[in-house]
């Protein structure tokens, strides 16, 4: 059923990967699927905000990711899963929903973790936002 999972983690939370992570292993052996772990850089690109940082910043940010993404996938995935390690800059949701469209994956598993406003307590305000906007499946493990 599923060929693709893909599997939003941000390194500095480990709640949107604790709970999470079991979950999606579990449904890459079950259907034979690859894990496509994603995580999101902020764009600091962006004329207002790039300003405030060094001209190779956004360089040694993706780098310093790649190898911190690379470390969470030897740690805690197991060596049965295929894994992808995927980098997207943006908003953490819309980077999210058009990585999902790009790597053509068939499920997004991730965690609802932040829980600063009420509406948060519901789900979660990027978790809320992927649901909304992805064309594929999404499934919240709380």
């Amino acid at each position: 059923m599923y060929q693709k999972i893909m599997f939003p983690v941000d390194l500095n939370e480990e709640a949107s990967w604790t709970k999470a992570l079991p979950t999606a292993v579990a449904l890459c052996r079950s259907f034979g699927a690859s894990l496509h772990v994603v995580t999101v850089l902020p764009d600091y690109r962006m004329p207002l905000v790039g300003s405030y940082f060094p001209k190779d910043f956004a360089k040694k940010a993706h780098e310093a990711i790649k190898e911190a993404q690379h470390e969470f996938i030897r740690d805690h995935v197991p060596e049965d899963i295929t894994a992808q390690s995927v980098i997207v800059d943006g908003s953490p949701w819309e980077a999210i929903v058009k990585a999902a469209k790009k790597l053509e994956v068939d499920l997004i598993v991730m965690a609802s973790h932040n829980k600063r406003k009420f509406a948060d307590y519901v789900l979660g305000p990027n978790a809320e936002h992927v649901v909304h906007h992805s064309k594929v499946s999404v499934m919240i493990v709380r």
